[in-house]
């Protein structure tokens, strides 16, 4: 079995016979149902593949779908025009970074569908055109996906790094907030020629929200729907990767049973929203299938620098913070004014959801840490901290 470990490109783990977890009917359900989305998940939790499986469907790339849940499902496989935004592989700690990244886009796009004249417009406006140009030349309306929307915020944030705007000094942490606020604003302006809109990220900002500029997303964080769209449910790890746990379970000397006990221990216990479905954590998983070995895989892949300067600059008992009930407002959103750990402790994917109490018309959810993997982890960058 081929584990697509590094692999964020559907065309890839498909084309190349790599093992996939058939994600597709919910796919074909976020784009049947509605039209923006925002999706808040852990880093290396598949949002990109997610993404990458978005925008292959929406090109009407069929044979990429062969013997997949949506392809009893879709009919039509209509090629839409797509733009993909990726903020991956950029560092926004240079003040000009998340600037040139825009016009980078913005100058492709504006080749790629003839568009001229507009170099000197705001970029949401020059998007937007973009957008209309796509829409009339193909006669179908556009796809928009964002990947990681907050990195270039994420980046700088507690940072106190400071640019030049116009005549003011101001945080390179308020700049990019504010820019991204004006340039995602193209979505209420270009409502008639979008089809679809995605945006995934780590963090989810309350207060002065980069998404107050258009008509809100559907934040499918906590839907209980979509708790499964990214992860390995243990449906899926029984039956995709049986074969993956018997041998794994021969390597190091254990029955299957006790195998699946084991995994469950370091790599289960994600839970995003009422229903508690199980989630295993994708990346440890693939990595312990492949390496058949109980490492900690995702800890070790990196821990992101915007939360290591939050925990120094913090006073907050995390000893006090787990094991309790608390309403979504207190931790599924991040209030920059604040500072408060939990809500960033959570999207980082440290702690999870671990059971749903009824408080009048309203659901309380306990937190707590996911897995032995997220404990041991979150406890050895506390101490080295």
């Amino acid at each position: 079995m081929k584990y697509p470990i590094g692999i964020q490109s559907f065309e890839q783990i498909r084309e190349g016979g790599f093992v996939y977890a058939d994600k597709t009917d919910l796919v074909y359900k976020l784009a049947d149902e509605g039209k923006i989305y925002f999706l808040s998940r852990p880093r290396r939790f598949g949002k990109s593949l997610l993404l990458s499986t978005l925008k292959c469907y929406f090109e009407g790339r069929k044979e990429l779908f062969k013997g997949l849940k949506i392809d009893s499902l879709e009919t039509e496989w209509k090629h839409y025009p797509v733009f993909h935004i990726d903020f991956n592989g950029t560092n926004f700690l240079d003040a000009n970074s998340l600037n040139n990244a825009l016009d980078y886009l913005l100058d492709q796009w504006e080749k790629q569908w003839e568009v001229s004249g507009m170099a000197e417009r705001a970029r949401g406006f020059r998007f937007a055109n973009i957008l209309h140009q796509a829409h009339l030349k193909t006669g179908l309306p556009a796809v928009v996906l964002v990947d990681e929307y907050d990195k270039p915020m994420l980046d700088v944030l507690d940072t106190g790094l400071k640019m030049m705007s116009g005549e003011n000094e101001v945080l390179v942490e308020d700049y990019n907030r504010n820019t991204l606020k004006a340039f995602y604003s193209v979505f209420k302006l270009a409502d008639a020629d979008l089809r679809f809109v995605m945006l995934t990220g780590v963090t989810k900002f309350s207060q002065v929200s980069v998404f107050s500029g258009f008509n809100q997303p559907n934040d499918i964080s906590m839907a209980g729907d979509y708790e499964a769209l990214c992860g390995i449910t243990s449906e899926e790890l029984s039956e995709v990767f049986a074969p993956s746990i018997h041998e794994m379970a021969e390597t190091l000397g254990y029955t299957d049973e006790r195998m699946i006990e084991l995994l469950k221990i370091h790599y289960d216990g994600y839970h995003f929203g009422p229903k508690l479905t199980d989630i295993y954590n994708p990346f440890s998983i693939l990595n312990a299938f492949a390496k058949k070995s109980l490492g900690a895989y995702w800890y070790q892949s990196g821990t992101p620098t915007y939360l290591i300067r939050l925990l120094n600059h913090s006073h907050e008992n995390l000893n006090e913070m787990v094991g309790k009930y608390y309403m979504p407002e207190q931790f599924d959103a991040y209030n920059t004014d604040f500072k408060k750990l939990l809500p960033i402790i959570y999207q980082c994917g440290y702690l999870t959801i671990k059971d749903v109490r009824r408080i009048g018309f309203r659901n309380a959810y306990k937190l707590d840490f996911a897995n032995a993997e997220a404990t041991k982890g979150f406890l050895t960058l506390t101490n080295n901290n």
